[in-house]
């Protein structure tokens, strides 16, 4: 455990669990959140030991409806204030963008504007059947800054970012499926241990591989290319330890116990 808005509990030694943890709030963000987030993905970024990360919110009815209204008074009443804001909530959406460790969104419930956010991040989404999605922040006059709606973009095709903007509608977990916000829709009651299974499926592959898919997309989504560097970045995994445990234990039909190596 780390601080009482953020909590870290490890799964096992290759899964930590990161819970927002306002449960009384529904989970809403304010910017001591955003900054600690941001400064535990960095932490947890650089542990070469780790093979998921799982985000969730505190308390089964909410992954966050966004950031907290109350504190807008004194934090984002203002052009000027609002940039300071944003350097912690932008540089936090970036830190989670760029962990070279896969991340799953555990999603309860509402998942809303900056909780979206957040989930849109993570490199897959699993929500429950009553979980609800959108970003009604037309009601407030307020814009989704770009480097918010790049993780939008990132998920979902342009027309449906603009739907969901433009109407600002809540939508349900179905619908939120067919515009590819999420990845799963299970029972309610089965969103914890199908998220845990998708992670432990996760860690059965070789870790360092995981990380080069990453690395991969991720450049190409970014350059809109392959280069000839990238490419020749793939043939690295033919040079590790774990490529020579995968194709053994293919050939003595045995699961293979990769050691990130």
């Amino acid at each position: 455990m780390t601080n009482k808005l953020i909590l870290k509990k490890y799964i096992n030694p290759h899964i930590v669990e990161i819970s927002l943890n306002r449960p009384e709030k529904l989970n809403s963000l304010t910017k001591p959140m955003w900054q600690e987030l941001g400064q535990l993905f960095k932490k947890l970024s650089k542990d070469k030991n780790l093979r998921c990360i799982i985000v969730r919110g505190k308390g089964g009815k909410s992954f966050s409806p966004g950031n907290d209204i109350s504190e807008f008074e004194k934090q984002r009443s203002s052009s000027k204030l609002a940039k300071a804001y944003g350097v912690h909530l932008h540089g936090t959406l970036r830190t989670i963008q760029e962990c070279p460790i896969p991340t799953i969104a555990l999603i309860e419930g509402i998942c809303v504007g900056g909780g979206l956010e957040i989930a849109a991040c993570c490199d897959i989404r699993i929500c429950g059947e009553t979980s609800r999605f959108g970003v009604p922040i037309k009601r407030l006059g307020l814009t989704m800054a770009a480097k918010e709606l790049e993780a939008l973009l990132r998920i979902t095709t342009y027309s449906i970012a603009m739907e969901i903007l433009l109407e600002g509608q809540i939508m349900n977990a179905k619908v939120a499926y067919e515009k590819n916000l999420v990845n799963r829709v299970v029972p309610d009651t089965e969103v914890e241990n199908e998220t845990y299974r998708s992670a432990e499926l996760i860690c059965e592959g070789a870790p360092k591989v995981a990380r080069w898919h990453k690395q991969f997309a991720k450049e190409i989504l970014k350059t809109g290319k392959v280069s000839n560097k990238l490419n020749n970045l793939g043939y690295k995994c033919y040079d590790t330890e774990d490529f020579k445990i995968g194709y053994k234990s293919f050939l003595t039909k045995t699961k293979p116990k990769f050691k990130n190596k």
